[in-house]
């Protein structure tokens, strides 16, 4: 188990199967033997992009809600810096693709991409900071795993390696560890219904997480 102890390490024995899944969908795999079609790892790139712009909203509202001035200060930096080195990594990758940030803003989202921001966005907006914490948690914490997994793999791919090392690197590790500090602070006040909330919404959006990296290997449309 990634973390041991505390509510942060009961909250991952709730997704150990997701995370199992995750690591073995051919999107995941493909990034670490150099497989995956470059032309659905750029419509995972274009949709990532619009995700984090309605991600870094959520971390704004979770800002607005957490309950010490140092919570604050973490969200916000996380809204404003963590979240522009992302979008720096995603321009790079843009620049590769030939693709302008306009083309990018003009491309509308795909269903998974529309649901899970959604789902985000209501539980931050319309529950209790700790309710919106938990939700918000597994783009964190999931995406460092998978990248700490395959570095230890590594990748024939430059492309996909420079995407590795961005999420499985110490620097984003030290980000990750704050916001998980601060799940294992916030939840000992909490009574058990509290904390069910909680499981609900880190397993659902850790679903999301399974769903986002499927939609982008289906580069996937509206139906209709």
């Amino acid at each position: 188990m990634p973390r041991s102890g505390g509510f942060t390490g009961e909250l991952w024995s709730h997704i150990t199967e997701i995370y199992a899944e995750i690591l073995a969908h051919p999107f995941i795999r493909g990034l670490t033997d150099g497989s995956l079609d470059r032309g659905a790892f750029k419509f995972y790139i274009v949709q990532d992009a619009l995700y984090l712009r309605e991600y870094a909203r959520a971390l704004s509202i979770c800002a607005a809600k957490a309950p010490e001035e140092q919570d604050i200060a973490m969200f916000n930096e996380h809204a404003s810096g963590a979240i522009e080195v992302e979008r720096e990594l995603h321009r790079t990758f843009l620049k590769s693709f030939r693709m302008s940030q306009k083309a990018v803003n003009t491309t509308p989202m795909a269903p998974t991409n529309r649901a899970y921001t959604s789902y985000l966005l209501s539980v931050v907006y319309g529950r209790p900071f700790y309710e919106g914490l938990a939700a918000v948690l597994p783009c964190y914490w999931i995406y460092w795993e998978v990248g700490k997994a395959l570095i230890r793999k590594g990748t024939p791919d430059t492309l996909y390696q420079r995407w590795i090392d961005t999420y499985g690197g110490e620097a984003f590790g030290q980000i990750v560890r704050a916001v998980l500090n601060l799940t294992d602070r916030v939840v000992a006040d909490l009574n058990p219904g509290a904390r069910e909330a909680m499981v609900e919404h880190f397993v659902t959006t850790s679903r999301y997480e399974w769903m986002f990296w499927d939609m982008g290997y289906r580069q996937e449309q509206w139906p209709v």
